[in-house]
């Protein structure tokens, strides 16, 4: 097959990782997303992949050029596939599990950098999400997508987005080398522990092989100067999970994400509704509802920059969130409704936790009180704070405002 139908093969299933879509539900420059704000986007926005109008009829085939969002918010178009799709792993959710029935493609380092140089040049991608099937161990695939970085940087000059994924098994000195060419690594734990990966993923070990990379990205962060990697900057490091696959609860990868949070500074975990895939172990299986993924979104945002602890989230008596409502606002239900927050003299901690105020609207709200107290629901509309939202939760000149109460959703 020519080039662009290996990469048609490569690209076929990886709306499966959801790296940097920037869909209204994972955009990775967004932070906590409120479920109202999430339905209007779904109402005004398309969730499926776009390509540029430059693309030919035979090109509008891939689908491998993705809507993304960097982790600065900067919206770009990303090339996201693999460099193989043969693989010796036997993951039971995995369409690229070995034994599996279709047909395998591979690029050389070389080719595929060559044709990620000419889709750039073109205009049709601005970045790059490069992944692999693993064939003849972890080290030696790891090695190929090495191999690709290092000719994308230095043969072919690009200084774009690069997100490297890291293989199970890789070693500390190859995690070194992916700093030094990535702007972005990633290992996918898809469950999280090792009870639960043994569901998903037999011949995998969670510790040795999936986390351990991740610890190395840390550890070579405090040992070695920012200015010896990629534009002088440490990458970020995310993962993914396989949310559902395992059954496990949803405190069970809360509890996992926000350890690596606080303990190897993870920029973000992404989670993926399991859905079967025909043909695998788990075909039989039912698909997870997608609301879920959007609730774990949620609380991970409120784990990682709203000072939220894990015993603040409203889990239910399965120790999973509640799919019909916002966490945040199922807190402040049970928190503040009958312990409202004083808007003028709240600090930003106590401003992030009130429903309807986010980072940025705390602190659009504390330099407005430095010129005068806010005195009613208007001004705070004013300062684009969802004040009806907050109105339940809020004193202002120690009064409650008068409004409805605000929804769960």
């Amino acid at each position: 097959m020519d080039e662009l139908d290996t990469l048609v093969e490569l690209s076929s299933q990886m709306e499966l990782e959801h790296a940097e879509d920037s869909d209204g539900r994972v955009g990775d420059g967004s932070r906590y997303v409120p479920s109202e704000l999430l339905d209007q986007r779904r109402r005004t926005e398309t969730t499926e992949p776009t390509h540029p109008s430059c693309f030919t009829p035979k090109e509008k085939r891939a689908a491998f050029a993705h809507p993304a969002q960097l982790p600065n918010g900067k919206n770009i178009v990303l090339l996201k596939t693999l460099l193989s799709s043969a693989c010796e792993r036997d993951c039971y959710y995995c369409p690229f599990r070995a034994g599996r029935d279709f047909r395998r493609a591979t690029f050389k380092p070389d080719e595929f950098a060559n044709l990620f140089g000419k889709m750039h040049q073109r205009g049709l991608v601005e970045g790059v999400f490069l992944s692999s099937g693993i064939a003849g161990g972890g080290v030696r695939t790891q090695d190929k997508l090495l191999d690709t970085a290092e000719i994308l940087r230095k043969k072919q000059n690009f200084r774009g987005y690069l997100h490297l994924k890291l293989m199970p098994g890789t070693e500390k000195d190859q995690v070194f080398r992916a700093m030094q060419l990535a702007d972005r690594l990633s290992v996918n734990l898809e469950a999280p522990n090792t009870e639960r990966l043994a569901k998903l993923a037999p011949h995998k070990i969670f510790i040795e092989e999936l986390m351990r990379p991740l610890r190395f990205i840390e550890e070579i962060r405090r040992n070695e100067p920012a200015y010896k990697f990629w534009n002088g900057k440490y990458p970020s490091a995310v993962t993914q999970f396989v949310a559902g696959g395992a059954d496990e609860s949803d405190l069970e990868l809360l509890t996992t994400t926000h350890w690596l949070i606080k303990n190897i500074r993870l920029q973000r975990a992404y989670y993926s509704a399991f859905h079967p895939i025909h043909d695998t172990p788990l075909e039989n299986k039912p698909a997870v509802n997608p609301m879920r993924e959007h609730r774990l979104y949620q609380a991970s945002f409120l784990l990682r920059d709203y000072d939220f602890d894990l015993e603040d989230l409203p889990f239910t008596s399965d120790e999973n969130l509640p799919l019909h409502a916002d966490p945040k606002l199922a807190w402040a239900n049970l928190n503040l409704i009958h312990s409202p927050i004083e808007i003028n003299t709240a600090d930003k901690h106590q401003l992030i936790k009130i429903p309807g105020i986010g980072l940025k609207g705390a602190e659009v709200i504390l330099n407005a009180r430095r010129m005068n107290k806010i005195n009613s629901l208007s001004a705070l509309k004013k300062l684009n704070i969802l004040a009806d939202k907050a109105a339940p939760f809020i004193l202002l000149n120690g009064k409650k405002p008068s409004t409805q109460l605000a929804m769960s959703f």
